[in-house]
């Protein structure tokens, strides 16, 4: 049996129900805002591998500078993802977006220009970078909160693994075109050639029929606040599990651009081809994994989520434990598959228990948690190599990964048997306290009345 736009189709016994993938492909709308992102991510993971390329030229291989642009480019993700969050829930999210994608083409544009006709500096990499940052920052919840307006909620967790997929397959296709062209022809035509990309997307975002859409989504202009989101947050279980493991992982688990460069050079004493052959071992894997989620068709639990976090950690573990750089290498694959499940069924478990018009606030936060775990990570990760080895960051990192998916787990699991009990009780009965978990009794001094339509318990006053 399959679902498609919220009916159920029963497949004959001769005939073979059709895949998850190929159901969610056939929906119109999302299948031109697929290809068309995978058209704008290629472009972008080329400007990427370019714009490393174009500050090593202009300041003399000078590591630092590139370390700059790169945090100039992250840096507005940390200070307007929320905002970016509250924007998305505010106006129409097709309407976003193609203002959003239109900036960050005239960002490549010029960036573009001013490399061909050589008048680029680095101050103005170091703007343009900035520029692309505070477009993405706004983009970012946006662009996936609206994978949900396209297809209907049985198909969103295929809709996220697909979209993982595409991210996998630009951020490998991406790098090595860029490699291509600035052999051939430099720098300035990848960034004009980003820029062309960006019209698949627009053309996409154009063309959706958003009155044919699976899902209608209910706006309110009023009232989007950010704290909104954070009480919807810790109120629900199935949300505050996926967010903060996702920070935790994100933290110390996914630092894998810092990981593999070290142990590459530090314990395989490799050049710069074998550290390309890791990275892209990591990325087949990560496609691999991304694909496979998708096409299972299952939707996303919490159990599935820690499953795959434990299983992630322990990879992760044995990898820093392989002897050669053979083995290494092979462990990379699954590893990769380990962890990008782990990512798409977070994803996809938070836009499905997010509540429809808060779902770009939510969203904003899970990404903040992901990416702004990396600027405390990787530091904390190249002072375990300095002390104890390269080998030992990814044994940390996976430890700390399977650990907290099981404590995270038994927290969540503990506060939701809590709630249950209180939905026994009829609504706006007092309680002296919160309730003890072995007796079931108070156990601090307030009067606390428990609301059934907030799911949670308000403080009236104290108990004097």
């Amino acid at each position: 049996m399959s679902v498609r736009y919220g009916l159920r189709i029963r497949a004959s016994r001769g005939e073979r129900a059709p895949r998850a993938v190929l159901i969610t492909l056939g929906v119109r709308d999302f299948r031109r805002y697929l290809l068309g992102q995978l058209t704008s991510n290629v472009g972008t993971w080329m400007l990427r591998a370019a714009q490393d390329l174009l500050v090593l030229h202009l300041t003399g291989n000078s590591g630092s500078a590139v370390g700059i642009v790169t945090a100039l480019q992250f840096l507005p993700q940390t200070l307007f993802g929320l905002t970016g969050g509250v924007i998305a829930d505010r106006f129409p999210r097709r309407r976003l977006l193609l203002i959003t994608q239109t900036a960050m083409a005239v960002q490549s544009l010029l960036l573009g220009v001013l490399t061909v006709t050589g008048a680029v500096t680095l101050g103005s990499v170091y703007a343009l970078a900035f520029a692309l940052g505070t477009a993405t920052a706004v983009d970012s919840p946006a662009r996936n909160a609206f994978i949900s307006e396209l297809v209907a909620k049985e198909q969103l967790g295929a809709a996220v693994s697909l979209n993982a997929a595409q991210f996998n397959v630009a951020r490998i296709l991406g790098p090595a075109l860029a490699g291509l062209t600035v052999a051939v022809a430099g720098t300035g035509p990848v960034f004009l050639i980003n820029a062309a990309s960006y019209l698949a997307i627009l053309y996409g975002l154009l063309t959706i029929r958003t009155d044919e859409s699976a899902v209608t989504v209910r706006r309110r202009h009023d009232g989007t606040r950010l704290s909104d989101a954070f009480r919807h947050i810790t109120a629900s279980p199935d949300l505050l599990l996926p967010i903060t493991l996702i920070a935790c992982v994100g933290t110390f688990g996914l630092n894998f651009q810092v990981t593999i460069s070290l142990v590459a050079m530090t314990v395989f004493h490799s050049g710069v081809a074998a550290f390309g052959y890791l990275s892209s071992a990591y990325a087949v894997g990560s496609l691999v994994g991304a694909i496979r989620v998708a096409d299972r068709g299952q939707p996303p639990t919490a159990r599935r989520l820690v499953t795959a976090t434990v299983v992630f950690g322990a990879l992760e573990a044995t990898l820093g434990l392989m002897p050669g750089y053979a083995a290494f290498l092979a462990l990379l694959v699954p590893t990769g598959y380990a962890a990008v499940t782990v990512t798409t069924l977070a994803n996809a478990l938070t836009q499905l228990r997010a509540d429809p018009h808060l779902r770009g606030r939510v969203l904003s936060v899970y990404f903040l948690v992901l990416l702004g775990g990396t600027p405390v990570g990787a530091p904390l990760v190249g002072m375990v190599a300095d002390a104890f080895g390269a080998r030992s960051t990814l044994v940390f990192g996976g430890v700390i990964s399977a650990s907290s998916a099981l404590v995270l787990s038994a927290w969540v699991t503990g506060r939701t048997r809590r709630l249950d009990r209180l939905e026994q009780l009829p609504c706006g009965t007092d309680l002296h306290g919160s309730l003890s978990e072995s007796t079931g009794r108070p156990t601090q001094p307030w009067v606390l009345r428990y609301r059934r339509r907030q799911g949670r318990l308000s403080r009236v006053e104290p108990d004097r």
